[in-house]
């Protein structure tokens, strides 16, 4: 019988640069022609915003941001290597990289033999660790365990995609970071790595191409795409990979990656900053174990508050609830100027 551990991070991008560039999707919001002038300025903003953008425009903030992020995945990173798993499987999403207009999987196991990304090739920004722009990163797969794992989803009425090599881009940004930060201090990442993706970016897949528009491109109702697995999928999904890897041979990682609200996804807040509360509301389910407020948030409620990508978390919610579990550990990073609020969670077998 297999063990598993479940872990819960984010894959920020801007965590992979420098703090002085850690709040450029706020200034490209300030720069939206489109944006309110009344927002345009700090008075107008809530006053946790004020406070966190302080007077030196979010500078000694930016050094706090990633003081906790670094903090949260050297933490991950320890309870995954006294776990020593044989294959970590990380549930993310996939912002118009690898899957485009010729195919949108609601669900992919990416079953590769392995990984030789090139995470600052196209990078137009130092990163964080001045590395050059031609590092090959070299991350193994598991495609035994991956074929296992999708035929066993199959057999339980999960209709995953599958696939053995890569269609436009080797490894997005939310697994291809989850790896770089869980390696934050560069000591290597010797674990089979099982990519998951989900589409949780839905009706903003193509017509938004997942990414930051200013107001005035935000594409109409019409121009949406379907939308993404409904949040109780995601959550039942993840349950029956909880139960397949626990029956396994495999000693298996189960995580989640990704932020929760974004605020360039957050419309009634003029993309400016995340929904906070509903972010609060939701940790303080994650905290008490309230699994059912997690499987009952409806996809709209999820769009509302830019929440798209939470559906990583959903499944593993749904994970941890087949198994039984309680969070051992937890954090949120809360952030009004950042983009989004992060958070942090553990799960001992």
């Amino acid at each position: 019988m297999g063990e598993v551990l479940g872990l819960g991070v984010t894959h920020f991008p801007p965590l992979s640069g420098t703090d002085e560039s850690m709040g450029r999707i706020l200034k490209r919001v300030l720069d939206d022609p489109a944006l309110p002038e009344q927002y345009r300025h700090p008075e107008g903003w809530p006053a946790p915003m004020r406070e966190e953008y302080g007077s030196d425009q979010g500078a000694s903030a930016a050094r706090r941001h990633r003081e906790a992020l670094v903090a949260g995945f050297r933490n991950a990173r320890r309870v995954l290597d006294e776990f020593a798993p044989d294959l970590v499987v990380i549930w993310g999403d996939d912002q118009y990289e690898n899957f485009r207009e010729d195919v949108i999987p609601p669900f992919c196991l990416l079953a590769y033999e392995g990984m030789a990304p090139k995470p600052w090739q196209y990078y137009r920004a130092p990163n964080a660790w001045g590395e050059p722009n031609d590092k090959v990163f070299e991350y193994k797969g598991h495609q035994e365990a991956g074929k296992y794992l999708a035929s066993k989803m199959i057999e339980a009425g999960f209709d995953v995609s599958y696939a053995y090599r890569p269609l436009h881009h080797e490894l997005g940004h939310a697994f291809l970071n989850t790896l770089l930060f869980m390696d934050y201090d560069r000591r290597g990442f010797p674990y089979p790595v099982l990519p998951f993706q989900v589409n949780c970016y839905g009706r903003r897949v193509i017509a938004q191409q997942a990414g930051v528009r200013s107001l005035s491109e935000l594409p109409a109702e019409d121009d949406l795409d379907p939308p993404s697995p409904l949040p109780w999928r995601c959550f039942d999904l993840g349950a029956a990979c909880a139960r397949i890897a626990a029956e396994s041979p495999y000693r298996v990682a189960l995580i989640a990656s990704s932020s929760w609200s974004h605020a360039f996804l957050t419309r009634k807040n003029w993309l400016l900053y995340p929904d906070v509360p509903a972010d609060r509301a939701l940790y303080d389910a994650l905290q008490k174990s309230d699994y059912k407020t997690w499987r009952e948030r409806p996809l709209s409620a999820v769009e509302d508050s830019g929440q798209q990508e939470i559906l990583n978390w959903m499944c593993l919610m749904g994970a941890m609830n087949a198994l039984g579990r309680r969070p051992s550990e937890t954090s949120f990073v809360e952030s009004w100027i950042f983009n989004s609020n992060k958070c942090f969670a553990v799960y001992e077998p």
